[in-house]
């Protein structure tokens, strides 16, 4: 949850004041907004301090924050989750195993998740690092026999070694 500064905590100098009944009481030193909610026994909440003048509310900061969080579940419940896998190689991975992996790859592809395949290199590995290169390129081929996808990230070098992204198309 964002940070909501209330009464005291609030240190623009003029500010726009809604009451709480939505109505404009317009543009109040902040002394005579404080003293405005304290008189009402509410809070003065900073709704939007990006704003010139800043625009405050008054009103119940308990209820502002309920309802404030509300709205934050709602739009993470309503966000597009991305689908993302790992996949992760070495330069000695055995065959089976790089079999293996591409039989995921390929079925995370057929699912509509992206890939990100991943070649790790170890100690003395990073002195050979065409040979990090030339294992995810292989694999990349092998995969491409089995299914179509299309390359969203080239391969790049990491300080751990290389990687790239996959969709399918």
């Amino acid at each position: 949850m964002r940070k909501v500064r209330i009464n005291e905590q609030i240190w623009a100098r003029e500010m726009r004041v809604i009451d709480e009944n939505g109505d404009q009481l317009g543009i109040l030193p902040r002394e005579e907004a404080l003293n405005i909610a304290h008189s009402r026994s509410l809070d003065l909440i900073e709704v939007s301090p990006g704003s010139n003048p800043v625009v405050c509310r008054i009103g119940n900061y308990d209820k502002f924050r309920y309802i404030l969080i509300k709205k934050e579940k709602e739009q993470r419940k309503n966000s597009k989750k991305i689908g993302f896998k790992e996949i992760r190689l070495g330069v000695r991975t055995g065959e089976h195993d790089l079999e293996f992996k591409r039989k995921r790859a390929k079925e995370f592809l057929e699912n509509g998740i992206k890939v990100k395949i991943e070649i790790v290199l170890r100690g003395r590995e990073h002195a050979h690092r065409d040979l990090g290169r030339k294992v995810l390129e292989e694999f990349l081929d092998k995969l491409g026999k089995e299914t179509s996808f299309r390359v969203d990230q080239p391969i790049l070098g990491s300080p751990r070694g290389f990687n790239c992204v996959i969709v399918k198309p």
